[in-house]
Order: structure tokens, then sequence, then C-alpha cells
């Protein structure tokens, strides 16, 4: 018996698992319109808001619409129902630096490769105030050409966190890779706390191993608050100077991003990708969003009664012209897969799409017709938890256009979520 497709929204389907953690799961999918290659995070809403992770979701999505960065994964969308929600990212299929790295060590010229990818990407984010706060291999992804880019800004940091004394005061992170500010919690600087983390990076890249590696996590941390680490003797002696400066116990005198770029070493074959736009202007509405799924208007007995055939006088009013501009549907569809599909036909016919909180969705197409451009207007009402009536309406452009579209374009485009049409039984 052959498996139906798990689609998503209406946009994706949805492939096998990735990888699994406490709050979420990954799964690869693929768009539907172009058959694009993604990761979808999938997170359940009901496990977050028990933690109190909502604040640390928001802040996730704020800032990575803030990093496009070549070096950065990507955030395309994140879509949300009643129960889960989703975070629709770049897939990068070679899996974690990490477990190049847990093969043996590697090269000096592919780790410093490595890490000048991972500074660009740390620099770009620290020019817009990004913190990232948990770098390490396992938050580091190749692509499949291998180049670097940085995931889960889960735990990063924004300037709104800063306190009065100008320091993060949050001590996260991972513990053998935290600087030794972070661990005695009196606050620190988030970008010498991240060249901290790099330092640690660039030593298991060469090494093959940690610095301060101890079984007793306060020997470790003594360890680290001291600075107490050797190279291992196939390190060059300008790596070594180097790794020192990045390894530097005290943040006032490490080395910071601009004095690293300017390091012979450093600087020896690297060239600086360009960055995207700063801001993803189709995410800027997804922090809250994410939280407050869709909420259609309820229908009551009145109501309904007024949409059966035998009860609705409207004909009485209505002419024949104004009959055929205005349609309705039932469907057995979440109220933001509704969205989504109508989103869908608009993307594939050239409207523009706009929606709002309370499930209304208007459709304005491109072209000028014969009496301007055709503008279509969607609403969805609840009828019950499980059905919901989706009302059409033209608002805008020739009547005879809009019956071609709607016949030939519009309606065959939602027989995947319609249920039942006015007027046909079901």
């Amino acid at each position: 018996m052959e498996m139906k497709p798990n689609i998503l929204m209406g946009r994706y389907e949805l492939g096998r698992l990735l990888g699994q953690g406490t709050f979420a799961k990954v799964y690869y999918a693929k768009t539907l319109k172009t058959g694009e290659s993604v990761a979808i995070k999938v997170m359940d809403k009901e496990k977050i808001l028990k933690v109190g992770m909502i604040e640390q979701i928001k802040r996730e999505i704020s800032v990575m619409r803030l990093v496009r960065h070549p070096n950065i994964v990507r955030l395309y969308e994140v879509m949300a129902s009643k129960s889960k929600i989703y975070f629709v990212m770049e897939y990068v299929k070679g899996g974690e630096l990490f477990n190049k790295v847990a093969k043996g060590r590697l090269k000096e010229e592919e780790a410093r490769k490595y890490f000048q990818q991972l500074i660009s990407a740390v620099d770009f984010c620290h020019s817009r105030g990004v913190y990232h706060r948990d770098l390490k291999p396992e938050n580091l992804l190749l692509d499949e050409n291998g180049d670097m880019k940085v995931s889960d800004f889960g735990l990063s940091a924004l300037p709104e966190q800063f306190r009065q004394d100008g320091l993060l005061h949050t001590a996260c992170g991972t513990p053998a890779y935290v600087s030794p500010e972070v661990i005695t919690k009196k606050g620190y600087d988030g970008a010498k706390a991240d060249i901290w983390s790099c330092g640690v990076i660039l030593f298991v890249l060469m090494a093959g191993y940690l610095p301060f590696l101890d079984a007793n996590l306060m020997v470790m941390y003594k360890k680290i608050y001291k600075g107490d680490f050797k190279c291992p003797p196939w390190f060059s002696s300008e790596v070594r100077r180097l790794v020192v400066r990045l390894l530097d116990p005290n943040p006032r005198t490490r080395i910071t991003v601009p004095q690293l770029m300017e390091v012979p070493w450093f600087r020896r074959g690297f060239k600086r990708p360009q960055a995207g736009k700063d801001v993803d202007v189709g995410l800027l509405e997804d922090v809250d969003s994410a939280f407050c799924a869709p909420k259609p208007a309820c229908l009551n007995a009145f109501d309904i009664i007024s949409l059966s055939p035998g009860f609705n006088l409207s004909g009485l009013f209505k002419d024949d012209v104004v009959k055929q501009e205005e349609s309705r549907f039932t469907s057995t569809q979440p109220a933001s897969s509704i969205m989504s599909k109508l989103e869908e036909i608009a993307s594939l016919f050239r409207f523009s799409f706009k929606k709002s909180k309370d499930c209304k969705v208007k459709l304005q197409g491109s072209e000028q017709g014969r009496k301007g451009q055709l503008s279509i207007d969607a609403e969805i009402f609840e009828v019950t938890p499980s059905l919901f009536v989706v009302e059409l309406r033209k608002t805008g452009g020739d009547s005879l256009e809009y019956s071609k579209f709607y016949s030939q374009d519009l309606k065959p485009g939602l027989k995947d979520i319609v249920w039942t049409w006015d007027g046909n039984s079901q």
C-alpha cells in the first residue's frame, strides 16, 4: 500500500527525521512549489510554555532575521498551528563539523578555512548586536561544498539584554567552551565571550581534543579560569601564539575580532564573504504570530441559518453579477492551513498577499486588467473547532476576468482543502 505524502501547511512535504532534542525534532522536507530542500524544526508549544521558553524562542526568531550571512544557517519562515511551531530553515546536508573532528584532527589549512568562516560569521553577528553564546563544533554545520555555517541561536543575546553596566549576566553555554568571566557570574562582554569560544574551537580543530578537559567539572572550571592548557607539539608557532591570545583568561587583554583579522596567519587566503540584507522582511511578523495562531471569528446559530439556501434571503436583494462575485466553501483544515493554501495560490499566480490575525486575507493581482488590478478578499469563520467556512469576494477589477480566474485557477487550486462548496451536496 502506497503511503500518502506528509504535507505541512499545503507547502512542504515532510521527509525523514534528521535529529531530535528535548523540545524539538528536525525533519528533512521539500518545498512543493520549487522542490527545494529545507530543514523544518518542529517544536511542541505545550512543552515550550511549560518550561517557560517562549521568550527564548521569540529571541531566536528575532536574531535569525537579523543575521543573513553565507556562513550562517538561514531561517526562511516561521509557521504555527494550535499545538506546534515550525522553523523552516536552510538544509545543510554535510552534518556537524564535530563529526569531522571526531574522526581525527584537521590539517592546518583546513582548520584555518573553517576558522576564517567562523570568525566572519561571528564578526557579522557582533556588528548587528547579536552574541551567540554557545559556539561549539556541534553548532557548526557543513554544506555540500564543504563550507561552514553557524546554527542554533537559541542562547544568543541582543543589546536589550545588557544591564546598566553594559554587560551580560546570564551564565549559559557548554561548559568546555565557556569563558572564565562567564563562569564567575560577574558580568561579561558578549563579544569577548564568543571570541574565547572561537579559540577553543580552533584548538579542537587543530588538536583533535579539548584544551580544558577534565572529568571533574570544578577542576575543569579552575583550568579555564587560569587559562591552564598546553598546545600539542604539532601546532606551528603562529598557531600557538594565536591560540594563547584567544584563550587569554583576562577579557581586557584577550584579542578582539578586528585585531584577529589583522593577524598574518588568519589573513592568509581569507576572502570576506558578501553578507545579505540586514532584515528578512518575511519574518518580521512571525515573532509574535508563532505563539498566537490565527483566530477566526465564530459563526453563531443565526449566521449558520442564514447560510442555508432555504433561509438565505440575500438573493432577493442581489443581482446575478454580484452573486457570481461571491462564493463560500467549508473546510476541515485549520485556519493556518487555509491561509497558507491561499498564500500559495497568490504566489503561483503573482498576486500580492496580506493576512491579518483575525483570519482576513487580501489577494491583489500584479497585472492591470480592463478595470484595474483584480482584488479578492477572503475571510475564515469557525463553525466548530474542526469545521471552518471561508467566504471569497471580488473587491476590485473586472467581473469577467474574476470569473475566469475563479473557475480556472482559484477553485481548482483550493480543491485539497475544500470539504464542500456552497450549493454542493456532500
